[in-house]
């Protein structure tokens, strides 16, 4: 889906701050909501990319003025509400007052049937795909065109593991893509590597 958590190679936002001493954690709720989630996917409530679909679908007003943690709190207690495990009610009862939630979320889809295998130095393209449920493809290398450079072990295909639809396991290769490709007349000459899976890619001849 495209949503506001989709930032990459937008402009507008500002340097990324980054500070090497910041600590992981700032107050005791934060590490409690931590560890309830990393408890929910270790008991199978539900896996990773159901919690980063959560995420996606937050409003965006929440999402962009939410920190880290609220994120993974809003995650995880959507999702334990639409697994019958909590009640909104319960949830604001608890909290004395609204508890926002994200949004319901879209069907997923499954593998592409007909996958390509690539080898190092192949060139690709990035498939037009716009889906309405979760999708690993990040919207600025759609449709752009790269080089295969490495590759990943397989993994569920996060497009169906996010919505319960059986997913088979595939690579992600790494693709080297070059800044003129992506943002023609972009300042600066260098490459960017992306993590893309198996089923976004096809080979250009």
């Amino acid at each position: 889906m495209d949503g506001i958590h989709d930032l990459g190679g937008k402009q507008g936002f500002g340097k990324v701050r980054h500070s090497p001493a910041a600590q992981a954690f700032h107050a005791p709720w934060e590490k409690r909501a931590n560890a309830l989630y990393s408890l929910a996917v270790k008991s199978g409530i539900f896996n990773m990319d159901e919690y980063r679909h959560a995420i996606e679908r937050m409003e965006p007003r929440h999402y962009l003025s939410a920190g880290y943690y609220e994120r993974t709190l809003t995650s995880l207690a959507t999702l334990l509400v639409e697994k019958g495990i909590v009640t909104r009610e319960e949830l604001e009862r608890r909290a004395q007052g609204t508890f926002p939630l994200a949004s319901a979320s879209a069907p997923g889809r499954t593998n592409l049937p007909e996958r390509m295998r690539f080898a190092m130095g192949d060139e690709v393209m990035v498939r037009q795909d716009h889906v309405p449920g979760h999708c690993r493809m990040p919207a600025y290398v759609r449709g752009k065109r790269g080089v295969i450079v490495g590759e990943s072990p397989a993994y569920p295909f996060p497009d169906a593991h996010a919505h319960g639809v059986p997913a088979d396991d595939e690579p992600t290769y790494d693709v080297r893509f070059s800044t003129a490709e992506l943002w023609p007349n972009s300042a600066d000459t260098a490459f960017v590597h992306v993590g893309v899976f198996q089923s976004y890619l096809i080979g250009v001849t």
